[in-house]
């Protein structure tokens, strides 16, 4: 479906919508809201935050004159209005699209994304790297961070503001709140006084009331009943007490209150504001205003209905067998509780919530604490399940070593989008798990090759009592195996031979597996006999399997869906402290490459890695000595995709 947008068309840049009247500017916003629906139905994405934001977006690039002025969005959710603003609307049909353009703000993408961002809660800090490298040169630019109340539950937010307060640097933040309102606009009178206090002559007057309260000596009092009465009205206190001017709150779709609040802060000279900011998440499409929830990541979907599209028919998620296989266990173990970070749907665990819901616990956008708070219930006889992608747990990594593994918690880690996640890039990428996790003394850390394992290593941490324990399965489907009516736990530090060989042995962590079985029949067609090993346990690891593989194959190929220096540096470790190298062993490492792989079809995206079947086999050839360019053109036919 397209849709005429005339007055859009003539903005290929912030500077065109500087000097445009109300009026204009109101159409070009409109615009800019249908655009953003039509390119996010054919693309797929984030649609309800980035409609949430369309008039804020078009605000902020009217009044400030980016990018020499400085605009830091958080998350980057919401960034597709402007980018679309910022020269990349001839590209937008390419989001997330192989080759395309990131669904999150990325610096080498365009000089209007002043800092990338996927994660949340980092805008003020950055924002405020900038404004005091800023100062330090003697510039004299805007520093607007746009960060959402979700990022809020972050301790690192109030960290920065802490900060910022301190060093009283001039600096806006904008807090886009859409959800939880911290305090809803009142009618008139608070637009009223949300423009007032935002003024040149409000700034004046509290000067001058500030000069007269410290001559007759009641500076103190006269500052707290001013905060107060403003905290009264407009729910700022918090932020004044950390000494930021508080603005707001306002109708974030009205340009009629953002423009000139902008305009008289921009021309303020006061330091670290914040901008209280009341949008409605998917504003202007009304499927997505109705279910914000289900219109906040959207698959491609019909722009006049609302329908999304479906997904193939398949077997179940790797998420929907952990959650399911929790509430299995937890349905005879009272102790079970499960903990997320803010992403109760993406983890399963919103289902096991539906179930137990006084044992299922959302900390928000709080790994650290989530990773603590799991910890506090381990100490005290509970057997928590913090379910956390890979790519966020990293957040918490601090807390994992110093408040679980020290201690030898039973904490219960769930890592799911582990490995390669396509569309969303290098920044959700669960690449580096394995050996930040493996690195830790008395950790148990297992990675399921498919549906049926990852059951039974929910069964398996269940058991797990005295130390903490982690296992790692990747996003997507299953391969549709039937799941036993028994699911069984796993021996400690055991791996499994699922194929046997004699002259070439691949060694597969997590679900690689099936690619390996491919490249066995690969090999097998061209002669090599081939076995194929499941590890299951990066750590412990099965010492007398790989010593086993080591000692009767000629090769021997690791194969990981993770960065260097996980499991396959565990192999080699152990190789080589007993010796196994020492007699001939072709041994090779197949990893994640050592780049930051950007965002595609995940099968596009393994293939780049060189970890699909043709590349397994071609390396094991290779090391036997076969030209690696003939090896490959020797399995490639037959493992076609």
């Amino acid at each position: 479906m397209t849709t005429s947008t005339p007055n859009l068309d003539r903005i290929t840049a912030p500077a065109d919508l500087r000097n445009l009247d109300r009026d204009m500017l109101i159409a070009v916003a409109d615009e800019l809201r249908a655009e953003t629906i039509n390119a996010v139905s054919v693309t797929g994405g984030h649609l309800g935050a980035g409609l949430g934001v369309v008039e804020l977006t078009t605000a902020l690039h009217h009044v400030f004159e980016t990018p020499k002025d400085i605009l830091i969005w958080d998350v980057g959710h919401q960034c597709y209005p402007h980018k679309i603003l910022t020269g990349r609307r001839d590209r937008i049909r390419t989001l997330r699209q192989g080759g395309g353009l990131s669904g999150f703000t990325k610096r080498s993408e365009s000089e209007y994304d002043a800092f990338g961002a996927a994660h949340a809660s980092t805008s003020i800090s950055a924002a405020l790297g900038f404004a005091v490298a800023r100062d330090l040169k003697g510039e004299s630019n805007n520093v607007i961070a746009v960060i959402g109340d979700g990022s809020m539950s972050a301790g690192m937010a109030y960290e920065a503001m802490n900060n910022a307060g301190g060093l009283d640097k001039r600096l806006i933040v904008i807090l886009n709140d859409n959800d939880m309102s911290i305090a809803p606009p009142v009618g008139a009178m608070s637009h009223y006084f949300a423009r007032l206090v935002s003024s040149q002559s409000y700034r004046s007057l509290r000067k001058i009331g500030k000069g007269v309260a410290k001559a007759i000596g009641v500076e103190g009092p006269a500052r707290k009943a001013e905060e107060y009465m403003r905290g009264m009205a407009m729910g700022g206190t918090l932020f004044e007490e950390m000494g930021f001017r508080y603005v707001g709150p306002i109708d974030g779709h009205d340009l009629d209150q953002l423009v000139p609040v902008l305009r008289n802060i921009r021309d303020g000279d006061d330091g670290p504001v914040l901008i209280h900011v009341v949008t409605q998440k998917g504003k202007g499409y009304a499927p997505a205003e109705a279910a914000d929830d289900k219109y906040h990541g959207v698959a491609k979907f019909n722009v006049v209905t609302g329908e999304q599209q479906k997904a193939a028919s398949g077997p179940a998620s790797y998420t929907k067998v952990f959650a399911q296989q929790l509430i299995r266990e937890a349905e005879t173990d009272d102790r079970i509780v499960g903990i997320t970070a803010a992403m109760p749907g993406g983890t399963g665990l919103d289902l096991f919530a539906e179930r137990f819901p006084e044992r299922c616990f959302d900390v928000g956008i709080a790994e650290q604490h989530a990773v603590t708070f799991a910890a506090g219930l381990a100490a005290d006889g509970m057997k928590p399940f913090a379910a956390i992608y890979s790519t966020f747990l990293q957040r918490g990594y601090d807390q994992v070593v110093h408040d679980v593994a020290i201690q030898g918690l039973p904490v219960r880690f769930a890592i799911d989008r582990a490995g390669l996640v396509g569309a969303d890039g290098a920044t959700h990428a669960g690449s580096f798990d394995v050996g930040y996790l493996g690195a830790l003394p008395g950790m148990v850390l297992m990675a399921a090759a498919d549906e049926v394992e990852l059951a039974r290593m929910v069964a398996t941490s269940v058991q797990i009592d005295d130390r903490p324990s982690a296992f790692r399965y990747p996003r997507g489907n299953g391969l549709g195996l039937e799941m036993p009516a028994v699911i069984e736990p796993l021996a400690i530090g055991k791996g499994r031979i699922v194929r046997e060989g004699t002259s070439i042995a691949l060694l597969s962590l997590g679900t690689r597996l099936d690619e390996a079985l491919k490249a066995a029949d690969a090999l097998g067609a061209q002669g090599y006999s081939t076995t194929v090993a499941d590890a299951r346990f990066a750590k412990p690891l099965d010492e007398d399997l790989i010593l086993r593989l080591a000692r009767e194959h000629e090769v021997l190929v690791t194969i990981e869906e993770g960065a260097r220096g996980g499991f396959g540096a565990f192999v080699l470790q152990l190789l080589a402290e007993r010796g196994a190298l020492d007699h001939g062993l072709k041994i090779r490492t197949m990893t994640l490459p050592d780049v930051f792989q950007d965002h595609d079809a995940p099968f596009k995206m393994y293939d780049t890695a060189g970890l699909n079947a043709r590349h397994i086999a071609a390396t094991a050839l290779e090391a036997l000595g076969r030209n690696q360019d003939l090896a490959k053109s020797v399995v490639a036919p037959m493992l076609a995709e």
